[in-house]
């Protein structure tokens, strides 16, 4: 299965209020990624071997929730170059988002 098929459900970020130990309240963001979107961003890396890029190269599928968490962090995808989304995906060990095996520049 590819990313490609439409069919797959994909759900909003939720928000909710959690306590903590301490009695603080805070805000927490979440979002459900089903396994069957995981298999096709793995099926579209792999693919990536043979498929010849173009001017538009997919190198990467970010979740909404880690987008709203990078940008609050001063991290905004949208304007940064692809070898440094990359960089940070490996970095928090979100390489299941990488959707390509070529070299990134």
């Amino acid at each position: 299965m590819s990313t490609k098929d439409k069919n797959t459900p994909f759900n909003d970020v939720e928000q909710r209020l959690a306590k903590d130990p301490d009695s603080l309240m805070t805000l927490q963001n979440q979002q459900q990624i089903p396994q069957s979107y995981i298999d096709g961003l793995k099926s579209d890396k792999w693919d990536s071997r043979s498929t010849r890029a173009g001017d538009y190269m997919r190198v990467a599928s970010i979740p909404a929730v880690v987008y709203d968490q990078w940008k609050r962090e001063g991290f905004d995808a949208l304007k940064e170059p692809p070898k440094e989304i990359l960089k940070r995906l490996k970095q928090q060990n979100l390489d299941a988002f990488i959707t390509t095996n070529k070299r990134v520049y």
